[in-house]
């Protein structure tokens, strides 16, 4: 339980965002505060909430790319395989694994890892993001860069069984719907006449696959991808809970445990604009990927 709010902290809450006036103006009021940086502050710490996100953003981070590496990776690569032996056991073992992916809980699928790989056979921790006999000399305030920055390969390791199995959990819902879309807009690529042009020119299966069919069967796939991000800051609530991973989606549900609201409102515009900030990024690549979509 987080600690209760003292009565001046409350008082300031009330003062600051005008609770007592109609909903309109405490919104506006609200939205003055936030575009001049100040998210308020936490009625449980009593410590500005920019502050709070700031300390646990570089942990949620390292947990994010290392799940969308796993996901895009294992993901694109099952998708490919599945068709080019289209029809074939390879194809239908990656669509039952993209199935059973999908459709996994991943409270369920953090739970049983944990009972597998740190109860029964003892080879991860089951949880935090470091052991405690564990420094680190902070550079970038990324722990897994900096362990790598400062030659602490002990540490880097420490981390590294720390992160896997959430980073797996994560992943696991983007591995399926990326084998998904990417054997569809793969197969979908291979009708073409210039995949056929490529092959009668007696070009290798693999260059055709990953130079003429991958690339223009890249837009959809970078779509999922994007949307993903979606995903990703969302099932980090549960996964971060699961693991006692020190991020931005723990703090959300220690937030809403204890109704710190302006912890709440902070954290929901972080993730929001993370979010389209992704997307924009993903409008961007459609431009690079195909070299025939301009935008003015």
């Amino acid at each position: 339980m987080g600690a209760k709010a003292r009565p001046e902290s409350i008082e300031l809450f009330h003062e600051r965002y005008g609770l007592d006036k109609p909903i309109p103006v405490q919104y506006m009021m609200w939205l003055s505060h936030m575009a001049q940086g100040d998210m308020g502050d936490s009625l449980r710490t009593h410590t500005p909430v920019l502050e709070e996100l700031m300390i646990r953003l570089p942990h949620t981070l390292e947990l994010a790319v290392a799940s969308m590496l796993i996901g895009a990776t294992l993901g694109i690569g099952l998708g490919i395989l599945a068709s080019i032996r289209r029809n074939s056991l390879a194809d239908y073992g990656t669509m039952v694994i993209a199935l059973i992916g999908i459709s996994m809980p991943i409270f369920w699928l953090g739970l049983t890892l944990i009972f597998i790989f740190s109860v029964l056979l003892g080879w991860l921790p089951t949880g935090g993001r470091m052991g405690y006999d564990v420094s680190i000399e902070t550079v970038t305030g990324l722990p897994m860069l900096d362990s790598l920055l400062t030659g602490n390969w002990s540490a880097f390791i420490d981390l590294s069984k720390h992160l896997l199995m959430p980073a797996i959990v994560l992943a696991t819902p983007i591995i399926a719907v990326t084998a998904r879309m990417t054997r569809t807009s793969m197969l979908e690529v291979m009708t073409q006449d210039y995949i056929r042009t490529a092959r009668a020119k007696g070009l290798r299966q693999r260059v055709v696959t990953s130079r003429h069919a991958l690339r223009n069967a890249m837009l959809p796939i970078i779509t999922v991808l994007g949307l993903d991000v979606g995903w990703l800051l969302g099932g980090a609530v549960v996964t971060e809970t699961i693991f006692a991973w020190p991020g931005v989606g723990r703090y959300v549900y220690e937030s809403i445990k204890a109704r710190d609201y302006p912890a709440i409102q902070a954290s929901i515009l972080f993730i929001a604009t993370t979010f389209v900030l992704v997307n924009l990024v993903v409008d961007i690549l459609y431009a690079y990927v195909n070299p025939r979509i301009r935008y003015e």
